[in-house]
């Protein structure tokens, strides 16, 4: 899978265990203007260094794998976690040049409470 947006944060190299390792990266998806995504993506042992290279706000395409696992508590409960590895971070070098649109970092903040007609309603 991968995904396009904006480097946000990049995370120190994190050794969880003395055999494991990750990093996490923080990217802005911006599929629609009005409302921000922050991704995470963690990338394991010998590829945490491919978040090196990276400055925050370079507009990047992140290669991944969505892997989930469950998890049982002491109470029997089970829960599911969800995890983006990357394995691939390729910047896009030019194409902000090439294609001047307003991204969403030119947008201006809309106010949603300022609607109007019915104040009870959500704006999706």
């Amino acid at each position: 899978m991968e995904i396009r947006g904006k480097v946000h944060e990049i995370g120190a190299t994190q050794q969880v265990t003395e055999s494991f390792k990750k990093r996490d990266l923080i990217v802005a998806f911006a599929e629609n203007p009005q409302f921000v995504e922050y991704i995470r993506f963690e990338a394991t042992q010998d590829r945490v260094n491919i978040f090196d290279n990276l400055s925050v706000g370079e507009d990047i395409e992140v290669s991944f794998n969505l892997r989930g696992r469950p998890w049982t508590n002491k109470d029997g409960i089970t829960t599911y976690f969800n995890s983006l590895v990357a394995w691939r971070v390729t910047k896009l070098a030019g194409t902000a040049a090439a294609a001047p649109a307003p991204g969403y970092a030119d947008m201006p903040p809309v106010d949603i409470s300022a609607s109007g007609a019915d104040d009870d309603d959500l704006p999706f």
